[in-house]
């Protein structure tokens, strides 16, 4: 039994020349997790792009136009750092399509897993950081309006801190952020996430554990989510590009392995998504995004080896998983 995995061959687009931005580590991953007997045609949704309604939930109309139509001006462009082009948008769209249906599945299943995602340096007015659309955002927001949640908890720790998602989801009572990150890397200005914990450079795995499974638990009794959006970043790695922290591959799992553990043990789903992770290497890099999925998949193998599968309508996820 494997857990529900969102993929689109439309997460990885062509950008010109050499760039930052690992676009092809996309679909590197879903061949590492096809290769692995963790993606299969039984186990795989395709998502939809986000309706414009859906994006409005986050973003202004002015840059939700401004992308969807050609508009992105150069400056925009910038900050953006990836060129806003036909594919990059509507690889955006699709985006934030796979993160909200990433919830809905958790929701039916107690844990899915977005292969893209976590585009945490998107504001309101406005994209940044590699990130268009912020689809953690823009899938909280519209699972709320929905009422298919009362609350919901947005765990991020990527490396950077989540500073779009913390920004546009501040006067939102319902939703609440955690970014864990480090404290001398980008953005340069922070923003107020419900909790930040920010780190030393050279952070390895024992200090940052620690710290995660003392915070962690408390904030789930203190917030009470009916969701957890769970940005499992793979920057933080002492190898990224632009991490600046000290984890090991081991120290990888663990955090992945207590945060799904912890979570579920209390009833509560969890929709995961990439967050970043920067590496010349590519197989390298896919194999690093792939502890998640390897973790999420023998979490629901246990599960499963104890009772009977949940039916896909119901809110299995609120039971101890």
């Amino acid at each position: 039994m494997l857990p529900p995995v969102v993929h689109h061959p439309l997460y990885s687009v062509p950008l010109p020349g050499p760039h930052r931005f690992p676009m092809a580590k996309f679909a590197a991953l879903a061949s590492v997790l096809r290769a692995r007997g963790l993606l299969d045609e039984h186990n795989l949704f395709v998502p939809e792009p986000a309706a414009t309604d859906v994006l409005l939930l986050g973003h202004s109309p002015s840059w939700v136009r401004a992308v969807l139509e050609g508009g992105v001006d150069r400056i925009a462009e910038r900050r953006v750092g990836l060129p806003v082009t036909t594919a990059v948008a509507r690889r955006a769209r699709v985006s934030v399509g796979g993160t909200l249906l990433t919830g809905r599945l958790a929701l039916a299943h107690g844990l899915a897993c977005n292969t893209a995602g976590g585009s945490h340096h998107a504001f309101r007015e406005g994209g940044a950081g590699f990130c268009v659309f912020n689809d953690v955002a823009v899938a909280s927001l519209a699972l709320l309006a929905e009422g298919h949640v009362r609350r919901v908890l947005v765990v991020d720790l990527d490396v950077h801190q989540g500073d779009g998602t913390a920004a546009i989801l501040a006067d939102e009572p319902r939703a609440s952020t955690f970014s864990m990150h480090c404290a001398c890397n980008y953005p340069a200005k922070k923003q107020q996430s419900t909790l930040d914990v920010a780190l030393d450079a050279g952070t390895e795995d024992r200090a940052y554990l620690e710290l995660l499974e003392r915070l962690l638990p408390e904030l789930l009794r203190r917030v009470r989510p009916d969701l957890v959006f769970y940005n499992a970043g793979v920057d933080p790695h002492r190898a990224d590009r632009l991490g600046r922290l000290a984890l090991s591959d081991r120290g990888l799992a663990e955090r992945d392995r207590f945060v799904l553990e912890t979570c579920l043990g209390a009833g509560v789903p969890v929709a995961t998504v990439l967050g970043g992770g920067y590496d010349l290497d590519l197989s390298a890099l896919a194999q690093r995004h792939a502890i998640l999925f390897e973790v999420a998949a023998d979490l629901t193998r246990r599960k499963h080896g104890r009772r009977s599968c949940p039916d896909s309508g119901s809110r299995a996820g609120r039971e101890p998983f």
